[in-house]
């Protein structure tokens, strides 16, 4: 536990407890001597070091169970997997929020994405940032992290990024590769995480997180290749790719389904990038550069 944090946090549900950012998430609290209880769908099969709850955001009945005594809950699914994932993540999140209220939750932690609001975002992003407001509506306070790219085995933006750069010897891709993003090593994303958790001068606010990098998707795969293979990946830039295109081909030469590629594609045309740093008053520490968050990554393979 931190300074700033308040010893009364002392018990955390981690939703999503099993996915990329929840797995790495629950241990560190552990460590910090935190009561966590990690909510999944499937209890029986965890094997994590928390307390396993079944709980389901999609069923609501489920969540009076998994919220009863608990101080912070940490939300940390989505939906980018289905068709119709605005509405059930939408639905998800008013009924988490409800739930939450109901049970005497202190705090509601969400990562979410970045991007200005004053942009035409994508589907996905316009997702996540409802999904915050709506988290909050019932009225838990809400403190939200927003970040692009998150470099960490496992993670599927960045397994695009190895899959292409480890699978092509050469790459044919459309105008969104000159998009700037920020990156950030998963292992940076877990820190401000439990940073925040149970830290009153957090509560409903909103912070933006990323690596000290800002780069173009272009720069991030170049970087990856050479650190991967050794060598640049001859690149072709072409005026017109549709994201629907775009996904058919990640699913052809990764292991993305379309439906997950498609939403992501549509978020490649909003820059992303940190315009406030004020999570480092509350949450300092230095962050990973880009290529010290591939490596990590590799290494992690």
């Amino acid at each position: 536990m931190t300074e700033n944090q308040t010893p009364g946090a002392t018990t955390v549900l981690v939703t999503g407890a099993t996915g990329f950012i929840g797995k790495r998430l629950v241990p560190v609290l552990v460590d910090q001597n935190l009561t966590v209880r990690a909510m999944t769908r499937h209890p029986n099969d965890y094997s994590g070091p928390a307390d396993a709850i079944h709980g389901d955001v999609h069923k609501p009945a489920t969540l009076t169970d998994a919220l009863a005594g608990v101080d912070v809950a940490v939300y940390l699914v989505h939906s980018l997997d289905d068709p119709d994932f605005e509405r059930k993540d939408a639905a998800a999140a008013r009924a988490f929020g409800s739930a939450a209220a109901a049970a005497g939750v202190k705090q509601i932690v969400y990562l979410g994405g970045l991007g200005s609001d004053d942009d035409q975002l994508s589907a996905h992003l316009r997702s996540r940032r409802e999904v915050e407001g709506l988290l909050g509506e019932a009225g838990v306070p809400v403190t939200a992290l927003r970040a692009a790219i998150v470099v960490g085995a496992g993670g599927i933006s960045w397994e695009l990024t190895r899959q292409l750069v480890s699978n092509l010897p050469a790459m044919v891709v459309p105008k969104w590769v000159s998009t700037r993003t920020q990156p950030i090593a998963v292992d940076d994303v877990i820190r401000y995480l439990a940073g925040v958790i149970g830290c009153e001068e957090a509560y409903g606010r909103v912070f933006e997180i990323g690596g000290p990098d800002a780069l173009t998707y272009l720069e991030m795969m170049q970087i990856a290749a050479k650190i991967r293979n050794g060598r640049s990946l001859p690149i072709l830039k072409v005026p017109v790719l549709t994201p629907t295109l775009s996904s058919y081909w990640l699913a052809l030469v990764t292991d993305v389904d379309v439906t997950t590629g498609r939403n992501l594609i549509d978020s490649m045309g909003n820059e992303v990038v940190v315009t406030d740093r004020s999570i480092e008053n509350l949450v300092p520490g230095k962050s990973m550069s880009y290529e010290e968050s591939v490596r990590s990554a590799l290494a992690q393979e």
